[in-house]
């Protein structure tokens, strides 16, 4: 059997990712025997996400029709001899608005009880079925105590009645309930004591009222103490030496911000950074830095009273902007996916944004920086407002054009990158359909095949921790390195050979340093249609373009990764998307910014043509 993934849609949303797709992450793609992955039966119990010969259901059909919906469901799991998961998404469910459905009709325990009694009977006694046994049988009595307390069945003593005779019945020999309240349900349940769970029911409703009013009252007195501040940080006068910076939503000293923070302190010292931060974040700052974490009255002061505001994504809604402060919107990144309003039509991406909450926050901006027209142009379609575009370039990839063969050497160095071994980054980027990220590339596999030559360089969220398997044999070689946590990212860049990534920004930054860029698109049509695009990337790629992994592999064991076809492509990606970005665009963002200095006498742009980017890899060894 192959299990596959599905989105959630109802009257008003649509395609919102399903709470499946981390199981199949976790399970991979081997196809193994489900004893030794019990947790998939915790997947949603939907027939069109499960495929299977058509000769296993004929040989079969009369166990697996033997019941509902539900019993089928469970049914095909059991009986299959393996079982391998995908994240291809199979299946949108649909939940139809309350009132377009006929009246309700009660489900008994024939429809709710029986299913899982009956897939219970199909598991043989026994240790080799344990696992199953128990993952089943505290699926069936939590779906049904579900039923019981959510489904206003708490008054319904015939079904609490069959579900606790059924539970009795079904129980694994040793099986031990779970802690807290479930397990005290679960208990009261398998005791059949309908009286006792109604009071525990009655007494946690009343538990859970005034903890929630005293919620409510502790969050409201804490809103008025924080208003209170805020309106008294903003009767103060305005700190013309203050600024607050932040990027990634308070996640630390970096991006575009983190690059206008260290030219501010060369060109206007007496401006004052200082950073927002989460609280578990602030032990990662760099020594020394000031910084301020929200909700905090030296938070409340801050943003009431700095006088500039840098930012690479928004600051929340509730920030009040007074007249006299300047806001910057740096962005962070040039933008292949639909971003801003253009969200509106693609429903996974649009997924819990409210749209007229985001106009509110863009009103607030007085400039918004860009790196290339294109940037420019998106932006404005993006995020409608009155702000003005500063096509100065992004200051985070001035180091493209700055660093030396020193720096170059010494990131390669740090990273244990022995002189002449190619170091290929690895750095894809996030689907809105999946809601846990994984390598779409079999690294252990690419790095075997690749040879000791080269070293994979992967940036993405930690993966294949615990024990012993090929990828860590590799680490231990040194030919994969999860570089996840490495900052700055553009050092990961300046150490790189090449680059292979899929839609992710870090493309348009990469080729500043002209370099081979592979694009692997093994799911492009998926992404374009869940997420949206500005521009077809396959046809106008910033170098050689794999569809499958097997593409990748040829490409970079071959010469194609680096070409005529590949340098020829860059080349015209790069006269499109490298306009702005030319070393000095932090100069210009902060003369024009904090200094006023007028753009007409900023330094000009220097043209693609005549500028010289960092050293590669090999050139910096040779320097």
């Amino acid at each position: 059997m192959i299990l596959l993934n599905h989105v959630r849609s109802t009257w008003s949303t649509d395609g919102a990712p399903s709470p499946d797709g981390p199981l199949l992450d976790k399970a991979g793609h081997s196809p193994l025997p489900l004893v030794t992955l019990p947790g998939l039966l915790r997947l949603a119990p939907l027939l069109g996400t499960r495929l299977v010969r058509a000769s296993f259901w004929r040989a079969h059909e009369d166990v697996l029709t033997a019941g509902n919906a539900l019993y089928t469901a469970y049914a095909l799991l059991l009986l299959a001899d393996r079982v391998a998961c995908s994240d291809q998404l199979a299946l949108d469910a649909r939940t139809p608005r309350a009132a377009t459905l006929p009246p309700p009709v009660a489900d008994g325990p024939e429809g709710r009880v029986e299913p899982y009694v009956a897939a219970c009977r199909l598991l043989e006694p026994g240790p080799a079925t344990a696992p199953l046994r128990r993952t089943l049988y505290d699926l069936m009595t939590a779906d049904w105590l579900h039923i019981i307390a959510r489904e206003q069945r708490g008054n319904d003593r015939g079904f609490f009645l069959a579900a606790a005779e059924a539970a009795r019945a079904c129980k694994p020999e040793g099986h031990r309930a779970p802690e807290g309240a479930d397990g005290v349900r679960q208990k009261l349940l398998e005791a059949g004591s309908y009286e006792r769970y109604l009071r525990l029911a009655e007494f946690n409703d009343r538990r859970r009222h005034w903890r929630s009013l005293a919620r409510k009252q502790k969050r409201a007195l804490g809103a008025k103490v924080r208003a209170h501040r805020g309106r008294a940080a903003r009767k103060a006068p305005l700190d013309p030496e203050l600024a607050v910076f932040t990027a990634y939503w308070n996640r630390g000293v970096t991006c575009n911000p983190g690059a206008i923070a260290a030219k501010l302190a060369e060109l206007a010292p007496h401006i004052k950074p200082v950073w927002v931060s989460g609280r578990a974040r602030v032990p990662l700052l760099p020594p020394g830095t000031r910084h301020i974490v929200p909700g905090t009255p030296a938070y409340q002061e801050a943003m009431g009273r700095a006088t500039y505001l840098v930012n690479n994504v928004n600051f929340p809604t509730g920030w009040q902007k007074r007249p006299g402060q300047i806001h910057l919107q740096t962005h962070h990144g040039t933008p292949l996916k639909r971003m801003g309003l253009d969200q509106m039509p693609y429903p996974a991406a649009a997924h819990g944004l409210d749209f007229r909450q985001l106009l509110r926050r863009v009103d607030k901006w007085d400039h918004s920086l860009t790196s290339n027209r294109h940037s420019t142009l998106m932006w404005r379609h993006a995020y409608p407002s009155g702000y003005t575009e500063l096509e100065h370039g992004y200051p985070r990839n001035d180091i493209y054009y700055t660093a030396g063969p020193d720096l170059v050497r010494a990131v390669r160095a740090r990273l244990g990158i022995a002189p002449g071994v190619r170091a290929v980054l690895y750095a894809p980027t996030h689907r809105d359909y999946e809601s846990a990220w994984r390598p779409r590339v079999d690294l252990a596999r690419l790095a075997e095949r690749l040879g000791p030559g080269t070293v994979l360089l992967v940036r993405g969220h930690y993966f294949y921790s615990g024990g012993p398997s090929e990828l860590a044999g590799l680490r231990a070689t040194r030919r994969v390195l999860d570089v996840s946590a490495y900052e700055p990212v553009e050092e990961l860049a300046l150490a790189a050979d090449a680059l292979v990534t899929d839609y992710s920004s870090i493309m348009f930054d990469y080729a500043h340093l002209d370099r081979p860029v592979v694009v692997y698109a093994d799911d492009w049509e998926i992404y374009q249609a869940t997420r949206g695009v500005y521009f077809d990337l396959l046809a106008h790629p910033p170098g050689a373009v794999a569809r499958t992994e097997e593409e990748l592999t040829e490409i970079l064991a071959g010469e194609a990764w680096r070409d005529g076809d590949a340098r020829a492509a860059r080349t015209a990606f790069r006269e499109r998307f490298c306009a702005f970005d030319d070393g000095r665009a932090a100069e210009r963002v902060v003369r024009h910014v904090f200094l006023g200095t007028p753009a007409a006498e900023l330094p000009p742009v220097v043209p693609l043509a005549e500028r010289t980017p960092a050293p590669t890899p090999e050139e910096a060894v040779s320097a």
